[in-house]
């Protein structure tokens, strides 16, 4: 596959409330060494009381827009990704994004594969241009991603990193500042029931039911598998990458990941002090703080590792294009 779209710009937002450590030890009596283990900060950006998921990701979008000066009547589609923990259900946030940006003449949809859903949504918003129409598509992610957890069970502890963030890009076939060079992926479902969702009064608890060994192990292998079939497929080797960005939602998997593929720690960025896991914008916040930081080249490889519950992995191919 090769490139015939790309990512003009993005953006990301976080909300302006945060989750502590103090507050879940003090609510799961789990300790706070332990709680660290997973998390690695003391706080992360979480939605308030106040604050809705689709204003975050309006947030987000109106900054793309304006960053790439694009029209709203240019936008053709809006691809609004996550894992379906949306401000309401039976719901379109698709639609309630495009309304509030002004954006009447698209197709407004979502797209859910929990963590891996953006760069699904990236996808899609490529092979679906078409060549010569001059149109721009806006992926969106942003969810209800913190309230997920439910904080006061002790068994939940894995899940305590997760933060909420959003990320907006917007996509086109030309004037690309990021080449979508193609992805690959896959899925286990033997891992389907190992979180599983329960409702409650307001809303949703994800929960680990699978008492399954190795979940760490398969997705070491799996990264490593679609790195190698992601590097083919675009017809680049391992040194031509320059950066592998990794779902933030265990560090000890990226250390491996990065160690079995021989590349060094500089190679890829460990968020983890500053955020908690993004969800689905992890890899986005990442990239978008090397590009701020000047940190990319002309031609520099960009791969995105991003995974889901069910269990799915992908690694999706980018090349910046500077200028």
């Amino acid at each position: 596959m090769t490139g015939r779209g790309g990512i003009v710009d993005f953006a990301v937002a976080f909300p302006q409330g945060r989750l502590t450590v103090q507050e879940m030890h003090e609510r799961s009596g789990v300790s706070v060494p332990e709680i660290l283990e997973v998390t690695h900060c003391a706080e992360f950006p979480v939605l308030g009381e106040d604050e809705q998921a689709w204003e975050l990701a309006v947030d987000a979008a109106g900054t793309a827009l304006e960053r790439t000066g694009t029209d709203p009547d240019d936008i053709s589609r809006v691809i609004y990704a996550g894992a379906g923990y949306w401000d309401s259900p039976a719901w379109s946030p698709a639609a309630k994004v495009a309304d509030e940006l002004g954006v009447t003449g698209a197709h407004c949809f979502e797209v859910t594969n929990f963590c891996n859903a953006f760069t699904l949504g990236l996808r899609l918003a490529v092979d679906g241009l078409t060549p010569g129409a001059g149109e721009r598509v806006l992926v969106v992610a942003a969810e209800r991603f913190s309230g997920a957890v439910d904080r006061a069970d002790p068994d939940s502890k894995a899940l305590f990193n997760f933060g909420d963030a959003a990320t907006a890009a917007v996509v086109a076939e030309t004037d690309f500042s990021f080449a979508y060079l193609g992805s690959s992926a896959r899925t286990d479902p033997k891992w389907c029931d190992y979180f599983v969702g329960d409702y409650h009064d307001t809303g949703v608890h994800t929960r680990r039911r699978g008492k399954r060994k190795g979940l760490a192990d398969t997705y070491v292998e799996n990264f490593t598998a679609l790195t190698w079939e992601t590097l083919k497929l675009v017809g680049k080797d391992l040194a031509d990458v320059r950066y592998l960005l990794v779902n933030q939602n265990d560090k000890k998997v990226q250390e491996r990941l990065l160690a079995g593929l021989d590349l060094g720690d500089d190679r890829s960025v460990f968020n983890q002090l500053n955020y908690g896991h993004m969800g689905c914008s992890d890899t986005l916040i990442a990239l978008r703080g090397l590009a701020d930081e000047g940190a990319l080249a002309d031609g520099d490889l960009v791969l995105l590792a991003t995974s889901g519950a069910g269990f799915s992995w992908s690694v999706t191919a980018l090349e910046h294009r500077a200028g």
